[in-house]
């Protein structure tokens, strides 16, 4: 999937009338995860992503210890929507991530995040079935 494609996804599942919005969207949702997880963990899951997107994930500051309320209010504050939105746009794009990244990569990183983490892994294990 290349950047457009990654993009058009976030754009259609948010359902945002414009391209800029699924781009801050990405960036809000990638680099908050970003901070979260260790550097290894972060450039794992960041490998198979399209080189535009992949940075939010790998030049962010690794290893900052927060909850996921930390989490979601930190993607609110950079996208510019509540925390219910930031929590639903969450889980939206790491189902866009589990897409094109290697199941074995999100079990780690579900693995590495506390239990209060799994609503951001929700819509992937329902689409797992």
């Amino acid at each position: 999937m290349n950047y457009k494609e990654f993009i058009g996804q976030v754009q259609h599942r948010l359902e945002y009338a414009q391209f800029g919005q699924a781009v801050r969207a990405t960036r809000a949702v990638l680099t908050t995860l970003g901070e979260r997880l260790q550097e290894g963990e972060a450039t794992d899951l960041a490998s198979p992503l399209p080189m535009e997107i992949d940075r939010y994930l790998t030049h962010a500051e690794h290893g900052q210890r927060f909850d996921y309320q930390e989490f979601l209010d930190r993607v609110a504050d950079r996208e510019g929507v509540d925390r219910a939105d930031a929590n639903y746009h969450a889980q939206q794009l790491l189902a866009v991530v589990a897409e094109v990244v290697p199941a074995g990569n999100l079990e780690k990183i579900d693995g590495q995040l506390p239990e209060e983490f799994d609503p951001l892994f929700e819509l992937i294990e329902t689409a797992e079935g």
